[in-house]
């Protein structure tokens, strides 16, 4: 951390153009791709801005390479963020919405509208995990299987919690802050042929064929992100690499999941088929308790459990650094305050 490989430099303190960064950057990059299985035709990209920018750097990258002067793509709808990412590119383009995940109120079941893909869109977007709502689109296949267009996935919360088969994938990008580091890092994963079709009023710094020449170069990189996203990524590898990640997280998610049905106390209303593994959103059915119960959570050492905003109630997230010892915590102390009540 404060002198790497006893260079007394930190990594914090690198330029990015030594040798000693460009190593750090080489090994993430090549760890990230053993553990994903990543094939030699996508790169890799580490690039800024979060999963927000990339909502704005996909069509700019994309949106227009089938007909320039009609640019079209399809986006399946199923929360917050695959919403946000429909309206920033509508700005750049027709934005069809051609699948929904319809909740008829925040936490309702889901009902599922058949797809209608556009013949000449550019690429079809999906969020594999809406951290808002917890919903998770776990086959991505059924949606390869329905369209010949690239499948461009945000995987901003559950990357390396399951593995991806890249030949049904366009792009794939993630903000390194839920499953992969800390905030600052971007990881864009591209397929080859998908580069060099950039707007030409795309900003440089994000026409990925420009981070690609220049092995995510062009600008700065966010140094201390890769560093801390390679310690993770080598993290994840030497303890059973993504297939455990996923075992892991369903084990978890299972755990709590079970503790909300067999309760009468506590209830999560999303379709069985598309709940998350990585963000559990609950509520009380007698809302009054709900100001006690988060009370006496942070007093047994459960923080962070309010659920967003938009829906309220409670939300427990399961990304691959909380140990199952958490869930079993949070299991029991639900139970207890249920007894309670």
């Amino acid at each position: 951390m404060l002198s790497y490989q006893e260079s007394g430099i930190g990594p914090m303190e690198m330029s990015h153009r030594t040798d000693l960064f460009l190593e750090i950057m080489d090994s993430a990059r090549e760890t990230l791709r053993e553990l994903l299985e990543i094939p030699q035709s996508h790169d890799i990209l580490f690039m800024q801005g979060g999963g927000i920018a990339q909502n704005a750097i996909v069509p700019l990258n994309l949106m227009g390479h089938r007909n320039p002067s009609n640019p079209v793509a399809d986006f399946v709808v199923s929360g917050t963020w695959s919403r946000k990412t429909e309206t920033e590119a509508s700005k750049y383009g027709k934005a069809n919405r051609s699948f929904e995940l319809v909740a008829r109120s925040p936490l309702e079941h889901l009902n599922v509208v058949p797809e209608l893909f556009s013949e000449n869109a550019s690429y079809v977007h999906v969020c594999s995990n809406e951290t808002i709502e917890g919903v998770e689109i776990r086959n991505l296949a059924q949606f390869a299987r329905s369209t010949p267009h690239p499948i461009v996935v945000d995987a901003s919360s559950n990357m390396l919690s399951t593995p991806v088969d890249f030949s049904q994938v366009g792009v794939l990008y993630a903000g390194a802050q839920k499953n992969a580091g800390i905030a600052g890092l971007t990881i864009v994963v591209v397929r080859k042929d998908l580069m060099g079709h950039a707007h030409p009023f795309c900003p440089s710094a994000f026409d990925w064929r420009l981070v690609s020449e220049h092995c995510s170069m062009y600008n700065t990189p966010p140094t201390y992100g890769i560093y801390i996203a390679g310690l993770v990524f080598r993290w994840i590898r030497d303890n059973g690499g993504v297939v455990a990640m996923e075992r892991q997280s369903f084990l978890k998610s299972s755990a709590l999941y079970d503790c909300i049905d067999r309760s009468a106390l506590f209830a999560n209303h999303i379709d069985p088929s598309y709940r998350s593994r990585i963000n559990v959103p609950f509520h009380l059915e007698d809302r009054s308790l709900e100001g006690r119960f988060l009370e006496q959570a942070e007093i047994a050492g459960l923080v962070h459990l309010k659920g967003h905003k938009s829906t309220g109630g409670f939300r427990a997230s399961l990304y691959n650094a909380m140990p199952s010892e958490g869930v079993t915590a949070l299991v029991e102390f639900m139970r207890e305050f249920e007894r309670k009540a």
